[in-house]
């Protein structure tokens, strides 16, 4: 019998991928995202949270994007 879980697959490059696990590592253990890494570059997580995951890498790059001086 094979099992199937619902979940959003993600691709991305090696930095954000660490992001999103560092980002996984530090909720409890109850709300914890992340289904398997697949390697590197690609994860599998609940489907519930791909709102969440898009809105904190957005304020992410805000924080981190240059902005020239007026």
């Amino acid at each position: 019998m094979v099992n199937a879980i619902k979940g959003v697959f993600i691709s991305c490059d090696i930095p954000m991928a660490q992001f999103i696990v560092n980002m996984n590592s530090s909720m409890p253990s109850s709300q914890k995202f992340i289904i398997h890494v697949l390697d590197g570059t690609h994860l599998f997580v609940q489907p519930h949270v791909e709102q969440m995951i898009r809105s904190t890498i957005s304020e992410f790059r805000d924080q981190n994007s240059y902005e020239k001086p007026t």
